[in-house]
C-alpha cells in the first residue's frame, strides 16, 4: 500500500520505482548483486523518515503553487524562471541527502548534474509543469537512499582504535 507521500509523489508523477532505478544504478557497480527490492525498500525507508517527509510536502506544495501562479511576486517569477542562483531548491534537497551522510551528499551533486531517469524529465521545462524543487528532491531521495545502500555494506572496510582493519 502506498503511503501518503507516495501518493503526492505519484501526483507529481513519480513513483518509488523511479527513484529505485537511480538508487539502483548508483549502487550496482559496488554491489553487483543488488536487487531492485532492496533498493524500492532503501527508498521506502527513507521516505518513513519525519525530516524527509517534511521537506518533500513543502518542496512538492511550493512546486504546485507556483504552477497555480499563487506565490507572491518576485518568488513566483523566481520559480517560473527557474532562475538558476536561487538555490533554495538544492538547499532543501541537502536536507534529505545529509540523512545518510557525506556519501549522499556526494551522491547528490553527481546525480544534480547528470539528471539520470526521472531526474531529467522532472526537469524538462518544455511540459509546462513547475518542478524546481521535486527535481532536487528526487535526487536527494535517491542520493540518501543509495548511500543507505553503502552503509550498510557487508563487505564495507572497518577499523580498530589502532587504525588496523577488523
Amino acid at each position: 500500500m502506498n503511503s501518503e507521500l507516495e501518493r503526492w509523489l505519484e501526483r507529481r508523477g513519480v513513483t518509488v520505482a523511479d527513484v529505485a532505478e537511480i538508487v539502483h544504478a548508483l549502487q550496482l557497480p559496488y554491489n553487483p548483486h543488488l536487487t531492485m527490492e532492496e533498493c524500492l525498500e532503501s527508498v521506502r525507508t527513507v521516505l518513513g523518515k519525519r525530516e524527509v517527509q517534511y521537506v518533500l510536502y513543502t518542496g512538492i506544495a511550493l512546486d504546485e503553487l507556483a504552477e497555480k501562479k499563487l506565490l507572491p511576486a518576485p518568488l513566483q517569477q523566481i520559480m517560473e524562471k527557474d532562475e538558476s542562483l536561487y538555490g533554495v531548491d538544492e538547499t532543501l534537497a541537502m536536507g534529505i541527502t545529509n540523512v545518510y551522510g557525506m556519501i549522499g551528499l556526494t551522491s547528490f551533486g553527481y546525480l544534480d548534474k547528470v539528471k539520470p531517469g526521472i531526474i531529467n524529465r522532472l526537469n524538462d521545462k518544455s511540459t509546462g509543469a513547475v518542478h524546481v524543487f521535486l527535481d532536487d528532491l528526487v535526487a536527494g531521495l535517491a542520493a540518501a537512499a543509495s548511500a543507505r545502500i553503502a552503509h550498510q555494506d557487508p563487505k564495507a572496510i572497518h577499523y580498530s582504535e589502532d587504525g588496523t582493519k577488523i
